[in-house]
């Protein structure tokens, strides 16, 4: 097998290794043409022990998910429990086709450390009507969810509560599209958002509670109120006092605050949570990005009124000013583990889910291959079909120049085991043992050959000069090998023809490749920037892409330099082949026709082939 057919089917193998299909297991509905296996590894988000049913975020973008494969709107995605036959409820937050981004709330139920949960996620069906009721998503307890999110009609509106207690908004929420998931509200210290109040939203006098949200304080040292539940004398208040977090309740008893915990960074997102009454206790916990800051002793009291979110300073509190997403409300305790779980997940690192690679419904899956190569973008493209280019060329000197030195160094060897068979006449080359006509042939791909026939020719050349064969004078013989080693000449720039484009690929193409790579990690850091925040899950395919191209360039450079080492050794070999053979040819020469020699029975058979 000669080395370009090696080097083709090494490659052929490889990548069908990376095609490999990753599973083969049964097929939930075959009305959606695609799917993709994520988990959900409570251990590697940090929590240890049971957390129980929750609903989990799964952001979508174009590193996890083809988006030209699903519907323009999300209408087609599925969930489904790791049996591939049980629905899990879910509601699409926001699905935007444009930017290629999804922001998905799943139920899981039994989820805890160590026995990872893995779900499927199901898209690609043109048919499919959108499903996925956000009240059927969350537990009994929940009594309010506020996501903020435009694509749910929030844009100018009350916002809109998710659970099903439907207790939304009383005033307009002023949206960030750009928010920590997919949409945050914004506040100028002004201006609050309340709800009326609801016997969803009662708190009765030492019942359990958990209160949660994501905030991005605008300035440090703030001094604000982010929730309030007031009544009469009693209170539920969760704010910052000069950017440190607190909650306070008060009663009939008198007012009642946390110790103060260390301040929350401005201009960055961190989740907030309050627990009362968990593990029998009655006291409350303030969470900071689900780890225990602090604590408020004593129970809730009884609380039958509105609530207010960003306090406005006409109530006797200072206004929040910054933006606050996913404000959520349980009339239950939720775990430590739960709320760790939460902050992890939701944040702008998702240390819980893990995608795997899509699978077609066939079962055939182009694994990571395929997320780096949705991820490319059009300047990398442009990089790795210059490097295919080079790779093409240098694939066509590899095959021509591999069956040109194949065919020559047979040619060389049967035209050196006719030549050392002569022993009176140099210019008959059968005369002592004939060639068949497919030989004959042969020989034409001879370099050594082409040599010994321009010798020939020059002295056939001298004998009918002189008119007869005869001896031919030093400086005739100087003059034939003069002819012959010009000969030899062309027939080494004919062997070195096209190794010029392997020297370029070996050096060029990993240069280029290179050049991709910079090209594309600046425009992803660009696009950081642009962002304002860095989300890894979002940014490692672009990342993993751009490399792509420095990946190219060394599988364009690499095939071309084992070739270029082997093809450049058997291209010497046939050089140091003629070397030898124009010294033993005017050698042979000088003794055939010494000076003063009365000639030969000279044939000039082989001269006029």
């Amino acid at each position: 097998m000669s080395l370009p057919s090696i080097l083709r089917t090494a490659t052929f193998t490889g990548l069908l290794c990376l095609l490999m299909p990753l599973s083969a297991s049964a097929w939930w509905n075959k009305e959606w043409s695609f799917r993709k296996p994520i988990t959900a590894d409570a251990a590697a988000a940090g929590v240890t022990g049971e957390v129980g049913d929750t609903v989990v975020l799964v952001r979508l973008h174009e590193g996890v998910m083809k988006f030209s494969d699903a519907n323009t709107d999300g209408g087609d995605l599925r969930f489904i429990a790791e049996d591939d036959a049980t629905p899990l409820k879910f509601h699409v937050e926001k699905f935007d086709p444009v930017f290629n981004m999804g922001f998905v709330w799943v139920h899981l139920p039994a989820v805890k450390a160590g026995a990872p949960v893995k779900f499927w996620l199901y898209y690609g069906n043109a048919k499919a009507a959108r499903e996925g009721d956000a009240s059927l998503s969350y537990d009994d307890s929940q009594a309010l969810v506020w996501h903020f999110s435009p694509a749910e009609g929030q844009a100018g509106q009350p916002p809109v509560d998710a659970s099903r207690s439907r207790n939304n908004g009383l005033s307009a929420a002023v949206i960030d599209d750009s928010g920590l998931i997919g949409g945050a509200a914004k506040f100028d210290g002004a201006k609050a958002i309340g709800a009326a109040p609801s016997t969803t939203l009662n708190v009765a006098a030492g019942a359990p509670l958990t209160w949660s949200a994501w905030i991005n304080p605008e300035t440090a040292d703030q001094t604000a109120v982010l929730f309030a539940q007031r009544e009469g004398g009693n209170a539920l208040l969760i704010g910052l006092d000069r950017g440190t977090p607190y909650v306070e309740i008060s009663d009939a008893a008198g007012s009642r605050r946390s110790a103060p915990a260390a301040a929350i960074a401005a201009a960055s997102w961190h989740h907030l949570a309050v627990v009362f009454g968990a593990s029998g206790s009655t006291d409350g916990t303030l969470y900071v990005d689900g780890q225990s800051v602090a604590t408020v002793t004593g129970p809730l009291p009884a609380l039958n009124s509105a609530i207010s979110l960003g306090a406005a300073a006409a109530d006797g509190s200072s206004g929040y000013t910054g933006e606050i997403d996913e404000l959520q409300i349980a009339h239950s305790a939720r775990s430590p583990g739960w709320l760790l779980l939460a902050a992890n997940n939701q944040g702008v690192e998702d240390k819980l889910l893990q995608f795997g690679a899509d699978e077609g419904l066939s079962g055939f899956s182009t694994g990571y291959v395929g997320i780096i190569m949705q991820s490319v973008t059009v300047d990398a493209w442009v990089i790795i079909g210059i490097l295919a280019l080079i790779a093409l060329a240098s694939y066509a000197v590899m095959y021509t120049k591999g069956g040109y030195c194949g065919r020559t160094n047979r040619a060389n060897d049967l035209f050196t085991r006719q030549f050392q068979t002569l022993r009176s006449d140099l210019t008959n080359l059968e005369s002592v043992q004939p060639l068949d006509e497919d030989e004959r042939d042969q020989l034409e791909d001879s370099s050594l050959y082409r040599m010994y026939k321009s010798g020939i020719r020059e002295i056939l050349h001298r004998f009918e000069i002189a008119g007869r064969p005869g001896a031919l004078s030093a400086e005739s013989i100087e003059s034939i090998r003069a002819s012959v080693d010009a000969t030899s000449v062309r027939e080494n720039q004919r062997l070195s023809k096209g190794m010029v484009v392997l020297t370029i690929a070996i050096s060029g193409g990993p240069f280029i490749g290179l050049l991709g790579t910079v090209v594309g990690v600046m425009i992803t850091f660009a696009s950081i920037a642009a962002a304002g925040e860095v989300n890894v899950n979002a940014i490692a395919p672009g990342i993993s892409a751009a490399l792509l191209a420095t990946v190219a360039g060394m599988a364009v450079a690499i095939p071309a330099l084992f070739a270029y080492n082997f093809l450049l050794g058997r291209i010497k070999d046939i050089q140091a082949n003629m070397a030898v053979f124009v010294d033993e040819f005017v050698t042979r020469m000088a003794e055939m026709y010494p000076a003063g020699n009365d000639g030969h029975n000279i044939r000039a058979a082989v001269g006029h082939r």
